[in-house]
């Protein structure tokens, strides 16, 4: 009977024991992968700022060229700043005039 208390105790602990070295296991690798993540935190946070400073600079670019255009469309065209255009002057004639060389 000791035989079978021992073999079924060895059964138990050996369960337990896969159970508790998986679990320490997957503790010691999380441990490991939060580390060398912590690691590269700042190398990823400085990844980051420049991705925004470069997105940042285009919109400014793009901001300035929409006001240039507003500026340069409120202003007006170079036509209605030259004056005004000849007009036809009509003729009255009622009968056609007929021209020498013609």
């Amino acid at each position: 009977m000791e035989q079978a208390v021992i073999a079924a105790l060895l059964v138990v602990g050996l369960i337990i024991g896969c159970g508790v070295g998986a679990a320490y296991a997957r503790a010691r690798r999380g441990w490991t992968d939060y580390t060398a993540a912590k690691k590269t935190v700042p190398g990823a946070r400085r990844t980051a700022w420049l991705a925004i400073r470069a997105v940042v600079t285009k919109l400014g670019v793009i901001a300035l060229l929409l006001v240039g255009a507003a500026a340069y469309a409120a202003a007006g065209s170079d036509e209605e700043r030259a004056g005004p255009a000849p007009t036809p002057t009509p003729t009255v004639t009622a009968t056609p005039v007929h021209r020498v060389g013609r």
